[in-house]
């Protein structure tokens, strides 16, 4: 019998493409239930991995519910008030990212679990990955030199129809931002986790091509404590592609190009060796494998939830956000 039995909330994209299968492949994790507005998509994905528990109703599905372990994958706006009352359920919970809509919100969720006995974190499944921890390696054994600079892109195009159910994405009532709120989450929390967090942010954004209200144009360069410096640009607004991270020390770099596929690449003076550090097949797969093992050893998971308040104390920056 598995130790970590799961309610996994929400039937979105990301659930149906990794989520529900890196839950059932874990070992000592199985679903129990799954809730969601959509009872059709409950039911399909319930049927897909035998969970005997079906809900439309959160509050309802914690009252009943087997699971010990909840799983949070439902848009943003839900993120805070659904993470409280799972906790206040007792619940172990592991929640999308971003953590939440503001630095605010964050902190709810953080005041909500400080008294309790439970293993709370967020769904930033970069800091597993294979080339998260030869990065932080080298910085750390100091084998780029001292960093000066951090380069960071993340350029596409997204422009979902009104129907479509990714809407949500675009309004930032509900998902607290554009790209920067988005992809530009997971990798702020990237560089919050090789550097740290930067001690001044100075931002701009701006929507320039897209008919929505998010922005879908944002930059914005940061500082460390050592001086070191990065920058970062985000956009849902040019028809080209481009995903990639740099890190420059006096010593070498390493380049992510793309940022999660391909060779990564190290230079060190004028010499450079490409090398094979792949992603997992599922790259949900190695974060819940990490959350298991976390409450079976009574442990904090890699991203514990006030690592990743972080990530949106730095959102409010850019977004220009009352500080709380």
């Amino acid at each position: 019998m598995a130790d970590v039995k799961w309610l996994l909330v929400g039937t979105g994209d990301i659930v149906q493409k990794r989520v529900a299968e890196a839950l059932a492949a874990t070992p000592n994790s199985q679903i129990v239930g799954i809730c969601g507005s959509s009872i059709d998509r409950v039911n399909a994905l319930a049927d897909r991995f035998n969970a005997h528990e079906r809900h439309s109703d959160l509050a309802q599905s914690l009252q009943t519910t087997t699971a010990n372990a909840v799983y949070l994958a439902r848009p943003v706006e839900f993120h805070a008030s659904e993470a409280i009352a799972v906790i206040n359920a007792d619940k172990h919970v592991l929640i999308e990212k971003p953590l939440a809509r503001t630095a605010a919100e964050a902190e709810q969720i953080i005041v909500a679990a400080k008294n309790k006995s439970l293993i709370v974190g967020c769904a930033y499944y970069r800091r597993c990955n294979a080339r998260f921890a030869h990065a932080r390696r080298l910085i750390r054994e100091g084998t780029l030199g001292k960093i000066v600079l951090i380069r960071m892109a993340y350029i596409a195009w997204f422009n979902p129809a009104a129907d479509d159910p990714k809407r949500w994405r675009v309004d930032p009532v509900r998902s607290g931002g554009g790209p920067a709120a988005d992809m530009g989450s997971h990798m702020f929390d990237v560089l919050i986790g090789l550097m740290g967090m930067p001690t001044r942010l100075i931002g701009q954004t701006a929507t320039l091509v897209q008919p929505y209200t998010a922005e879908d144009t944002a930059t914005a360069l940061m500082g460390f404590p050592d001086g070191a410096q990065a920058t970062a640009c985000f956009g849902w607004s040019s028809k080209t592609w481009t995903h990639e991270m740099e890190i420059i020390g006096s010593e070498g770099k390493l380049t992510w190009r793309p940022y999660d596929a391909g060779k990564v690449l190290l230079t060190l003076g004028r010499e450079t060796q490409e090398l094979d550090l792949p992603s997992a097949p599922n790259v949900h797969q190695p974060l819940v494998e990490d959350f298991v093992q976390a409450i079976m050893e009574n442990r904090p998971p890699v991203c514990p939830i006030a690592e990743a308040a972080k990530t949106d104390q730095l959102l409010d920056q850019l977004y220009a956000r009352p500080q709380s």
